[in-house]
């Protein structure tokens, strides 16, 4: 079954609507739309980060019941729809780990550990590196055909695999496949280039 609007700027319109209808007037149908196509990509995303199966369907779930009950502090023209629930459900993920860490008792981890644990904050220097390898990656992008562009975006951004990539796109796997090969040839030829 194939959902209306799953991809894309029109998808990401549609995403973002249906959470500003949920938020204004607490639609029901317009949850249960988010829900049926969030909740397994969601529980996904857990699976990939190490969870078990019923623990990431219960992140996926209590993802979708925060998007529920904040739906109403949504902007959209700060963030896309994908991006805020995605990084609702990264947050719960972080919340879960530090759950895990409390010691026996369920008591907090002693202040000594914590003195002494490492600050994984960005450094000033890697954060202007990442932002210009970041830049140089759009521009490397942009090169790229519309076709190549939608492949890349469906397989690395939205982590489909390459035979949902040609069924969403209606296309055959083979040509998946080849299109993505030769977006990424051209990417790295490109990257090379502007070093």
């Amino acid at each position: 079954m194939r959902l209306p609007g799953k991809a894309g700027p029109a998808g990401s319109a549609r995403w973002a609507s249906l959470i500003e209808a949920i938020g204004s007037r607490r639609d029901r149908a317009a949850f249960g739309q988010l829900f049926a196509y969030f909740a397994p990509r969601v529980k996904t995303f857990m699976r990939r980060s190490g969870l078990d199966e019923a623990s990431a369907d219960d992140l996926a779930q209590e993802t979708l019941l925060t998007v529920w009950r904040k739906a109403h502090l949504f902007n959209g023209s700060a963030v896309g729809a994908s991006a805020w629930i995605f990084t609702i459900a990264r947050n719960l993920r972080i919340d879960a780990l530090r759950r895990t860490r409390r010691g026996a008792g369920g008591e907090q981890l002693s202040d000594v550990a914590d003195e002494f644990e490492i600050d994984e904050a960005t450094a000033p220097d890697d954060a202007l590196a990442n932002s210009q390898r970041e830049q140089r990656v759009r521009a490397a992008l942009s090169a790229l055909s519309d076709e190549q562009i939608r492949v890349v975006e469906l397989s690395f951004y939205q982590e489909k695999a390459h035979a949902e990539i040609a069924q969403i796109l209606g296309i055959p796997l083979g040509t998946v496949k080849s299109r993505l090969r030769l977006a990424m040839a051209r990417l790295r030829n490109l990257l090379g280039e502007l070093s």
